[in-house]
């Protein structure tokens, strides 16, 4: 049976909520995650609190997750994003981080709002992380934001995520991840860009963080698969996505659909359904808890 990398993405999810979730339920959420099966998450970031607040307690949240990992087999995969060099210093100090993974905008526009940066800037910062991550035995993850096309009216094309490609993995990136930051591509563009980007970089593993509406989303994961990805993100009951979007029902695709329209092709994802049943549970907890504005009504 085929089997492919899901990742599960807590950070993404939350860092967008109204409401602050504790330190401690983060901790349990995450534990409870790795418990049911899910090997690679995407849990925290070490970017200022100003700009996400909800991220400010990543440090303690793996000082105490790390205390539950079982010396019994391999340590799971914890994916902490970083934007620049003060972040990666505090990833790299973190316990039981074991990826760093960097956002790298092909939109100038989304670049500089993001994380006010040039090209040029934004590239050595990528060469850096290459070469500290080597050094530690780190593993980086690059993610190409807006490789799917930009709400800006900035030049794009397959040609610019395909030279962008190139240049990582001619610095010796070897894992990446293409993003529909913004939920604009069709599964018509999932297949087309993905099949192109894939020619060019044999030898990287590339892998999708796709958003979406959730009636086309089941489309758009197939159209990856089908053109070879077999390393998807996802964010249980789509909890979470980009407001930049302009539609608030573009966000995160569910995990569940991706699990459930891959194990509709034989595809072995590692997750079963019952835990996934108790991880959709547990992430509607979170959701029904923090993800409404204090003292705003909740909907029926």
């Amino acid at each position: 049976m085929e089997s492919v990398t899901i990742i599960e993405c807590p950070r993404d999810a939350w860092q967008g909520l109204p409401q602050i979730i504790p330190t401690q339920a983060k901790i349990e959420y995450l534990g409870r995650l790795i418990s049911l099966g899910f090997r690679h998450l995407d849990a925290v970031s070490f970017v200022s609190p100003k700009y996400v607040p909800q991220m400010a307690d990543s440090e303690q949240v793996m000082a105490e997750l790390a205390k539950q990992f079982s010396a019994d087999m391999p340590p799971p995969e914890i994916i902490g994003i970083v934007v620049n060099e003060k972040g990666l210093e505090r990833a790299l100090a973190t316990p039981g981080v074991t990826t760093i993974g960097y956002p790298y905008s092909i939109s100038a526009y989304f670049r500089r709002a993001n994380a006010n940066m040039s090209r040029a800037e934004s590239r050595a910062l990528v060469e850096k992380l290459q070469q500290r991550t080597k050094n530690v035995g780190r593993s980086l993850v690059v993610y190409i934001s807006m490789a799917f096309g930009n709400p800006y009216d900035e030049p794009w094309g397959p040609e610019i995520v395909e030279d962008t490609l190139v240049w990582l993995k001619d610095i010796g990136v070897r894992t990446v991840s293409l993003a529909d930051t913004v939920g604009k591509a069709s599964s018509d563009d999932v297949a087309s860009i993905y099949r192109a980007a894939k020619s060019c970089v044999a030898g990287v593993e590339l892998g999708v963080h796709l958003h979406s509406r959730p009636d086309t989303a089941a489309e758009k994961i197939l159209a990856a698969f089908e053109a070879g990805c077999r390393r998807f993100d996802g964010a249980l009951t789509g909890l979470g996505g980009c407001p930049f979007a302009g539609d608030e029902l573009v966000g995160n695709i569910p995990t569940e659909a991706v699990l459930a329209t891959l194990a509709a092709r034989g595809v072995s994802t590692g997750i079963d359904m019952k835990s996934l049943a108790v991880a959709c549970a547990l992430t509607g907890q979170i959701r029904e808890t923090y993800a409404h504005e204090v003292n705003a009504p909740k909907p029926n």
